[in-house]
């Protein structure tokens, strides 16, 4: 199992690798000037009425100045170093914007991602054993939460139950741990709204598969030997099944991690993901490298830990 961890590690190297050109290319085939979305119009126009020597000394400060494949190259070796650069509007070294964000955007993911796994098990649960009325609501509510974008659903909510009902506040952040209650408030909404497609999918697939393992032979024969339901289910039908709902859970995390860029930018969260959008509509190429760096790794990671349970869960699953 290790050495299969530390090749898969290893074979996510170019992938990696690819992503990061990917992401500088794009930096070259942004249309107009960046400097211009760097540094405003009229620090733009103020530079230029200097003549051109103004704007080359300033491209020559944020390295633009330089053939793409210099620039990637010193790119490279700095992520080699753990330095992702500064950033082009603040100045302020990438890393620390990020320590700084990451916090929030992780607790409120990590949150929503706790709640689809628990909301996706048990009503898929549920539904592939209660068929009736209650298989029914469950199955609407998967259509709606897949079918309904979480951006819309975001301000659908914010709509009823904060203009409408004044019941929760619209946006900004608090930290739970510091303010229980108002911390409280602050997550409902955007928890809500990123949770829909996620808790739906897996729910989706637990009732599949469930219900696929709950017409298996072993099953009667458990039944027929006379252990209680309960203990049939959780250990027989609902273990074999989690083996197609654990790759579900592992491209949910993906999703999450791109829903949460318009969840954060919808109700004003300070997180990485409205960094994200902020640095795209400034420019801000080093701060968009690093994130998408950030969400790359988080996505293999992902990846990784949904190949090794695999084999928890089926123990004929050998890897060499």
């Amino acid at each position: 199992m290790v050495g299969y961890s530390i090749r898969r590690f290893l074979g996510s190297i170019p992938v990696i690798i690819m992503v990061s050109m990917l992401a500088f290319l794009g930096q070259q085939l942004v249309p107009g000037d960046p400097i211009l979305a760097i540094i405003g119009e009229g620090e733009f126009a103020e530079l230029a009425t200097g003549g051109s020597e103004a704007l080359d000394a300033r491209r020559k400060e944020l390295g633009l100045d330089r053939p793409a494949i210099l620039q990637y190259v010193s790119y490279v070796e700095r992520l080699m170093q753990g330095d992702f650069g500064r950033s082009f509007v603040s100045r302020e070294p990438v890393l620390d914007m990020i320590r700084v964000r990451l916090p929030i955007s992780m607790k409120l993911n990590v949150i929503t991602f706790m709640i689809n796994i628990g909301m996706g098990l048990s009503l898929g649960t549920i539904a592939a054993l209660r068929p009736g009325y209650t298989d029914f609501f469950a199955t609407v509510w998967a259509v709606l939460g897949v079918a309904t974008p979480n951006f819309w659903a975001a301000i659908l909510l914010i709509l009823v139950f904060s203009v409408k009902l004044g019941w929760l506040p619209t946006s900004g952040w608090v930290d739970p741990f510091s303010d229980p209650v108002e911390g409280f408030k602050h997550l409902i909404l955007p928890i809500f709204a990123l949770s829909l497609f996620g808790s739906a999918t897996i729910m989706r697939q637990t009732r599949s598969s469930l219900l696929e393992v709950l017409r298996e032979d072993y099953i009667q024969t458990a039944r027929a030997k006379g252990l209680i339901e309960r203990r049939v289910v959780i250990r027989h039908a609902l273990k074999n099944a989690m083996l197609p709902v654990m790759t579900i859970i592992g491209l949910s995390l993906a999703g999450l991690i791109g829903g949460s860029v318009l969840i954060e930018r919808v109700f004003a969260i300070p997180g990485v993901g409205r960094m994200a959008i902020d640095a795209a509509n400034r420019r801000d190429f080093p701060v968009l490298q690093a994130i998408v760096l950030l969400g790359t790794f988080a996505i293999v990671g992902a990846n990784l830990v949904t190949d090794i349970a695999y084999a928890w869960l089926d123990p004929r699953i050998k890897y060499s």
